[in-house]
Parts: C-alpha cells; sequence; structure tokens
C-alpha cells in the first residue's frame, strides 16, 4: 500500500509542475489582440491556433491527472474499502471504553462539571 501511495504522490508531484508551465506558457486573450496590430510575431511553432489547442488540451490532462490522484491518495490515506479500515474500527471500539474507564478525573474537569451555582439562572446565565 506504501508503494501506491509513493507513486501517487510522485505522479501528483509531476502533474502539478506540468500543469504550472504550462499555463505559464500560454498566452493570454490580450496577447492576440497585440499580435493582430503588427506588434509581436503571431507565427508559432504549432501554427496560428496549434499552440492554443494543443496547450490547452494539455493543460486539461495534466489538471484531470491532478485531481485524479487527489482522490487516490484521499482514498489511500482513510483506507475506505479495505480490510485495514474494518481493523481499526474494531479496535477502536474495543478500546475506548477501556480508556474512558482508566482516565482519571481531576479537581479542574470536577470543576467542570459540576452543576451551576444558585445564583445562576436558566442555562447558566446570570440573575440580577
Amino acid at each position: 500500500m506504501q508503494v501506491w501511495s509513493n507513486l501517487l504522490f510522485i505522479l501528483q508531484i509531476l502533474s502539478a509542475m506540468a500543469m504550472i508551465g504550462l499555463v505559464l506558457i500560454q498566452h493570454g486573450k490580450g496577447a492576440d489582440m497585440g499580435a493582430s496590430f503588427g506588434s509581436g510575431a503571431s507565427g508559432s511553432l504549432f501554427g496560428a491556433t496549434g499552440s492554443a489547442n494543443f496547450l490547452s488540451r494539455s493543460t486539461a490532462i495534466c489538471a484531470t491527472i491532478f485531481f485524479a490522484t487527489t482522490l487516490g491518495m484521499s482514498v489511500i490515506s482513510t483506507g475506505r474499502g479495505s480490510a485495514h479500515a474494518a481493523e481499526v474500527n474494531r479496535l477502536d471500539a474495543a478500546t475506548a471504553p477501556a480508556i474512558v474507564a482508566s482516565a482519571p478525573v481531576s479537581a479542574a474537569s470536577a470543576a467542570v462539571l459540576a452543576p451551576a451555582s444558585a445564583a445562576s439562572g436558566v442555562q447558566g446565565i446570570p440573575t440580577r
């Protein structure tokens, strides 16, 4: 299980770095307007509109991989659907009464648990 967790973590980091790089490479909508008036180079490596489609699709694929790995890591960390989760729940149910019964009551916690004084009104609100 630890191997899968490590692989998902590495894949998540790589997809996040690729997504950041792809977003930084892309041009904004205002950048095309300047190129149409003659300032800047309008040609690109992928053609006139090919770079926007390629970079947009690549960013969408990286985002999908990132979200899928995040979901996978959350499922692995909570242990849903595995025998491990049932084992943990069974152990928690068995040890909870023993922990509560063995906890000593200190003077500070006894004062907190004591009933409200006679000077207090309903629900502990002081009266005149």
